[in-house]
């Protein structure tokens, strides 16, 4: 399309002019739909200065989840990225997408879910223009084992994305939420599926929501307390460039599912501000107090009970709070 052409020539060089009759030279199209394909671009949000004598030049972008804007800042190749303005949830999307043979590193960005989804069944507030809402494919070829610690490695790898495009000092509350300011900033919800007759993996499903732009108000009642984002931290991101970044960190976790860990290990427990607290196990039967000790090398949480006695939890058999806040 000529509004893809002219602002693919635009965003080349944005400090520079171009005349509209060197765009119609240059890309073979007419003055005429050069100033189409300009007008088109400034409806989408793009700031495109013009001057008499000198044409036209790009001075902004907007902070949109579309595939044009998340592929200015990735650096590493997606060649199958879909881009929706609103979708039930990334997660259950890709799921769906699964089944039907969709490839490895299939990723779908959101601007809004109708109906984001955490661990335990719990919904995920996903407002539009606030948030990056982002899975990805992966097709392991690997046992279940292998890929215990595919949730840990994942709450690491947004951590670094975040930081990367923010420079906020992430931490992560296990299993594999990350907080801000001692709230919740993302939740992460890792889903995989198995053949029924073999056992093998079929398909992981990794998805994570990062609150970027939201208020206070901007959280339901019930969640207000809790939340946190990027912008109520202080920090100012682009959208489409923390989309890149998680992109880049999930490839790099598929490059190194099934092998050493260390790396990921390290920083998981760099970043764990559940180590050294006194937690609550939430079991289906009822809670118990513990004193949160270590991450084992499968990224459970080994804990001390009251009586002295030591276990390791899994994700997926309890859930952990602090005694006095989210994190606290």
């Amino acid at each position: 399309m000529s509004r893809d052409r002219v602002y693919e020539l635009l965003a080349g060089e944005p400090e520079r002019f171009r005349s509209g009759e060197e765009i119609s030279r240059s890309l073979g199209i007419s003055r005429a739909a050069v100033w189409k394909a300009v007008d088109s671009l400034r409806r989408e949000g793009y700031g495109i200065e013009a001057r008499t004598g000198l044409g036209y030049r790009l001075v902004a972008a907007p902070d949109a989840l579309t595939e044009r804007e998340i592929r200015r800042y990735l650096t590493v190749p997606c060649p199958d990225l879909r881009c929706f303005q609103e979708i039930d949830s990334t997660n259950s999307y890709l799921k769906r997408e699964a089944l039907a043979g969709a490839p490895h590193g299939t990723a779908a960005v959101a601007d809004c879910q109708s109906a984001g989804r955490g661990r335990m069944a719990r919904s995920f507030q996903s407002p539009p223009g606030k948030g990056v809402y982002l899975s990805v494919l992966l097709r392991p070829q690997l046992p279940p084992q292998a890929l215990l610690g595919a949730t840990g490695m994942a709450a690491v790898a947004v951590a670094r994305a975040v930081e990367r495009v923010s420079g906020a000092q992430v931490g992560i509350k296990w299993t594999n939420d990350l907080v801000l300011g001692g709230k919740k900033l993302c939740g992460i919800l890792t889903e995989m599926a198995l053949e029924g007759e073999t056992g093998a993996v079929q398909s992981l499903v990794i998805g994570a929501g990062v609150n970027v732009s939201h208020r206070r108000e901007d959280f339901s009642p019930d969640v207000a307390e809790m939340a946190a984002s990027l912008a109520m931290e202080g920090y100012e991101v682009s959208r489409p460039a923390l989309a890149a970044a998680m992109i880049e960190e999930l490839d790099r976790l598929a490059g190194d599912l099934g092998g050493d860990p260390a790396s990921w290990l390290a920083d998981y427990r760099r970043r764990c501000v559940t180590l050294g607290r006194e937690v609550r196990l939430l079991w289906r039967g009822g809670q118990t107090r513990a004193t949160a000790l270590d991450i084992d090398d499968q990224f459970g949480l080994v804990v001390r009970r009251e009586d002295g006695t030591e276990e390791t939890v899994r994700t997926g058999e309890v859930s952990v709070r602090g005694l006095y806040g989210y994190v606290e």
